[in-house]
């Protein structure tokens, strides 16, 4: 969303600049027709890019983050994209109903990862391990125990290999839940600090009043 509403910001900049400078250049400059569309073709992509470096400017200040650090974790984003894609894919693709409720909450919980990295680029730094390591495993083993109980005879050895990746994504949703727990962290630090001020703003009017009541009761 905010990538297409800065093209559209960027688009409408570049619009202005080139209306503005054909206009100043055929009328009050008095310059032909053809002239006036190539400066004003020129103003319109001067105008788009000052609109770009602007916008990116604020973007970067808005996330606390340096230019490099934001198209490193843009390009960590374009690769996690399709693995989640795949891993979703192939989620639901299992015919499995004792897996079901497992599969759902790992669904859930890395479309969460990749939507709240997406909005703020900044939590990326706290999910590192998410995006390295425990996506690249749940794709693969996802991918294995599809593969596996899709075979329309098992032999014991098909069984047991389907018992052992499920317990190992059993711990795997509990590793990238952990991982998001992480992400939240901070906002959970926060929320506490905001609670104990609340309470103690509650606790110092509580006392304000009986002080008052009290010095009423004497004054009567």
């Amino acid at each position: 969303m905010n990538g297409f509403l800065g093209f559209v910001v960027k688009v409408i900049s570049s619009f202005n600049a080139t209306a503005i400078v054909w206009l100043l250049s055929f009328f009050a400059f008095d310059q032909s027709f053809w002239l006036s569309s190539g400066l004003a073709v020129g103003g319109g992509v001067i105008g788009f890019s000052m609109a770009s470096m602007l916008w990116n400017w604020r973007l970067l200040k808005k996330h606390q983050l340096t230019r490099g650090e934001y198209k490193y974790i843009q390009r960590n984003l374009r690769e996690a994209k399709p693995k989640i894609q795949r891993l979703q894919k192939t989620l639901f693709s299992i015919r499995d109903i004792p897996t079901l409720k497992q599969r759902f909450e790992l669904t859930k919980v890395t479309r969460k990862i990749y939507s709240m990295t997406k909005k703020e680029p900044r939590r990326f730094f706290q999910g590192e391990r998410f995006f390295f390591t425990h996506l690249d495993s749940a794709v693969e083993l996802t991918e294995k125990y599809a593969f596996l109980s899709s075979q329309p005879k098992k032999s014991w050895e098909i069984q047991e290999s389907l018992s052992e990746t499920r317990r190992t994504l059993k711990e795997l949703t509990e590793y990238i839940e952990e991982d998001l727990y992480h992400m939240l962290s901070d906002d959970m630090e926060e929320l506490n600090f905001e609670l104990d001020v609340a309470r103690h703003s509650m606790k110092m009017l509580k006392e304000t009043k009986l002080d008052t009541k009290a010095g009423d009761f004497h004054e009567r």
